[in-house]
């Protein structure tokens, strides 16, 4: 009854504290429902400097839907100060992820030097398991327990943008999952090429060791890992990461699949379906909704038959944006649809090459 009474105070705590919850306008797409995660976040229970229930709580202040706490096994600073073993972060943020609809999936991070350096292990039954001193048997174990493991920050000082034949074995193993393309403040663009040609799902994660308010400002967006899950719970979310449907999101930008990218786009937009009626020499505004927090630049690829368009253009987060759309010859009568291709400049299929959509209008 006690622990019941503790967990109310604190929850009660926690939103008369905050002023509200942040909501992250990024749709859903068909056939899933899009989570805004971070899998990667330590606490003092490892090198973090906070308290297992504040990352809970920033992730309820900042809109997420789900986190995974992953101290390190092997590297705990404050031992001498908090002494445990290696399940007490999720046991204490556990309760207070409940109370705030938070998924808090168990995870951990084995840490050892190269080749193989840091790995998350996601979706594990008991940390304590994991604290091995072969580091092949600390993955195994993980591995056993049906762990979906991420290679992290690859491409560190300390772990050079080289995929080592260690990686490989792993691989072939069936002990590694995913990779970080943006880790913190980082991105690096030879993990994407790496996930494009090993089949890891992709992950933009902020390795968490402060508190998030003190490594983002107010007015920046914390990275994440957008999950297209079949449902809102944590089995959803294993499903989704096995499948490979996630995509990265930092600093405006986002980074995966097109299957994944485009229908995200689309989903995001408002684009009224009434005839332009445009002629040689007359012009008409399409008038673009944007319902997402994303900001998205467009620059186009390949002029219309007919019809100018703006080179570039920018539909802003909330906002509705005018397109312009003149006709220059006669070829436009003879066209009932008028076809517009953009790539958008911040969404990223490789680390060379933008996703490129088609806007398609009538015009009578």
């Amino acid at each position: 009854m006690r622990i019941k009474l503790l967990i109310i105070l604190l929850v009660v705590n926690v939103l008369a504290s905050a002023q509200s919850r942040h909501i992250i306008n990024i749709p859903n797409i068909p056939g899933y429902q899009t989570l805004k995660c971070d899998f990667h976040m330590h606490t003092v229970f490892s090198d973090g400097t906070v308290w297992p229930t504040e990352r809970v709580e920033e992730a309820w202040h900042n809109g997420l839907d789900a986190i995974s706490i992953t101290d390190h096994i092997e590297y705990r600073p404050h031992s001498k100060d908090i002494v445990s073993e290696h399940n007490r972060s999720y046991e204490i943020a556990e309760p207070l992820a409940k109370q705030l609809n938070i998924i808090l999936i168990r995870g951990a991070e084995i840490t050892r030097s190269m080749p193989l350096g840091h790995l998350s292990a996601l979706f594990i039954r008991n940390a304590n398991l994991l604290a091995r001193d072969n580091v092949n048997d600390a993955i195994r174990e993980a591995h056993e327990q049906g762990a979906f493991i991420i290679l992290n920050h690859p491409n560190t000082k300390e772990q050079q943008p080289v995929w080592l034949d260690e990686y490989t074995q792993l691989l072939r193993n069936g002990y590694l999952h995913g990779i970080d393309v943006y880790n913190g403040n980082e991105y690096y663009p030879e993990s994407f090429n790496w996930a494009k040609e090993k089949n890891l799902t992709v992950f933009s994660n902020s390795d968490a060791h402060r508190t998030i308010g003190m490594m983002y400002e107010q007015a920046q967006q914390r990275p994440i890992t957008l999950v297209f899950a079949r449902s809102r719970t944590e089995g959803g979310i294993r499903e989704a990461l096995f499948s490979r449907r996630t995509v990265a999101y930092f600093e405006n930008s986002l980074i995966g699949n097109s299957s994944l990218l485009e229908p995200l786009f689309f989903a995001s937009l408002n684009i009224p379906a009434t005839p332009l009626y445009i002629q040689n020499g007359t012009s008409n505004l399409i008038f673009i909704t944007n319902n997402s927090d994303i900001d998205y630049e467009l620059e186009l690829v390949q002029p219309g038959v007919g019809f100018d368009l703006p080179q570039k253009i920018i539909l802003k987060a909330r906002r509705v944006t005018p397109l312009e759309i003149s006709g220059n010859s006669n070829e436009i009568a003879k066209t009932s649809t008028l076809n517009a291709y953009y790539q958008v400049k911040n969404l990223w299929i490789n680390p060379e090459e933008n996703l490129i959509i088609t806007f398609s209008f009538r015009n009578i």
